[in-house]
This record gives structure tokens, C-alpha cells and sequence, in this order.
């Protein structure tokens, strides 16, 4: 029995830690009512995970609102992808500081407006289509590509970290909704990622993985100068 001892410990341990998995990839737990995110503290030395509250006695109900979502995005003019995000994440609405959720609004041009492939690095993404028709999909660890086609009142689930993307179908515009799991889940394009990143991933680097020439890489890295 002794010998076991030792074996039921660690099976106990991965089991705690198992459970407390979900604990630990998400925003952390807020502590109290609210935590209103103070911008006017990223002026100083301080810097956190996140914001610091804003004093109670400072908050106010617009802390808590934000109007953008009503509001369609232009996705024609210099936009070669046909679509446009509106972030509802706490670098715009200080009241979901702390709470781990954040909102978007997608418009999409007709006749396939497209969000990239891109990943939220922090937040799982669930999508619902508003207007138009969406082809979505994600691609897994083992790429291997789950997707499908929406209509108006349908969703669609992304997980954590892996890449996807929408494209609007049809000659309608489209709108869609997304709700995060994180107050700032963040969105890393892959194409912007490897190919207008600063300092620029080597040239060689990008032929090499890609199997093409280095003029193909430096073509398409002109379309993608450095933010």
C-alpha cells in the first residue's frame, strides 16, 4: 500500500489540475462588483495584466455602455478584403474590465468579403450571422478543416486559438455578431503575421516553408508593409 501511495498522489494532482485547466486559460476571476478599467493610469509607471479599477465614486453608467455595434463599417473604400471589425472590447467599453467577455460586430462586403485567416490567441469565438450568408470554417491542430455555410439566425463556434476565417457568399452584404470569452481576446492574421511582421521574418525562412521563390515571398510581402 505504501508503494501506491506516491501514484495516487500524483493521479490526484493531474486531476486538480485538470479540473482547474479551464480556470487558468481564461481572464482571470473578477474579485469584486466591478473594476472599471482607468486608461489614465497606463500615464504612469503602472502597468498590469490588464487595467486598474477606476475609483467607485468615479464610475459612471457610461463606463458600462458603448454604441458602436449599431453602426455598419465601411468595408469598400481601401479595403482589399471587403470586411470590418467593431470591437465592444474593454479598450473601448472600461466597464467589461475584469468580467472576460467582450463583442463584435463584422460587416462584410457582398460577393465574398472575407476576414483572413486569422486566431484570437486568448478567447474561443462564437458567431452569429445578423444579415446575408456566411461560408466559415476552422482549421484543427491536425489540419484538418471543420466548416460550413450560414444563414441569417445561425452560429458557429471557433475554439481557442485556431485559425479561421468568413467569407460572405452571395450578392448580399453580411453582418455578423461574435461573442469572446476574454475582455481583449486579441487577432493575429496569418498572412499580415508572416509576411508584414517587424522585423520581417527572413526572407529564406518564408521560401523554405512555403516550397516557392524568394521573389514570390518578397511580392507578397509588399502587400503587407510593416504597422
Amino acid at each position: 500500500m505504501a508503494h501506491k501511495l506516491p501514484a495516487l498522489l500524483l493521479a490526484a494532482c493531474a486531476i486538480l489540475l485538470a479540473l482547474d485547466a479551464p480556470l487558468v486559460a481564461g481572464d482571470p476571476d473578477m474579485l469584486q462588483d466591478f473594476c472599471v478599467a482607468d486608461y489614465k493610469s497606463l500615464e504612469g509607471p503602472l502597468r498590469v495584466n490588464g487595467f486598474p479599477c477606476k475609483p467607485e465614486v468615479n464610475v459612471t453608467a457610461d463606463d458600462f455602455f458603448f454604441g458602436g455595434l449599431a453602426n455598419a463599417a465601411d468595408v469598400y473604400s481601401g479595403n482589399p478584403t471587403g470586411s470590418a471589425v467593431t470591437a465592444a472590447d474593454v479598450e473601448v467599453l472600461p466597464g467589461l474590465n475584469t468580467l472576460g467577455v467582450s463583442m463584435a460586430r463584422v460587416d462584410y462586403a457582398p460577393w465574398g468579403g472575407l476576414s483572413p485567416p486569422h486566431v484570437h490567441p486568448r478567447a474561443t469565438e462564437i458567431l452569429v450571422v445578423v444579415e446575408g450568408a456566411l461560408e466559415v470554417g476552422f482549421v484543427t491542430a491536425a489540419n484538418r478543416l471543420f466548416g460550413r455555410t450560414l444563414s441569417r439566425g445561425e452560429a458557429f463556434v471557433f475554439p481557442r486559438g485556431l485559425v479561421h476565417f468568413q467569407r460572405s457568399v452571395g450578392g448580399a452584404a453580411a453582418v455578423a455578431i461574435s461573442a469572446f470569452d476574454s475582455q481583449l481576446p486579441g487577432t493575429q492574421e496569418a498572412a499580415a503575421a508572416l509576411f508584414g511582421a517587424s522585423p520581417a521574418v527572413p526572407t529564406e525562412v518564408l521560401a523554405k516553408a512555403f516550397q516557392v521563390d524568394g521573389g514570390v515571398v518578397e511580392s507578397i510581402k509588399a502587400k503587407f508593409p510593416p504597422k
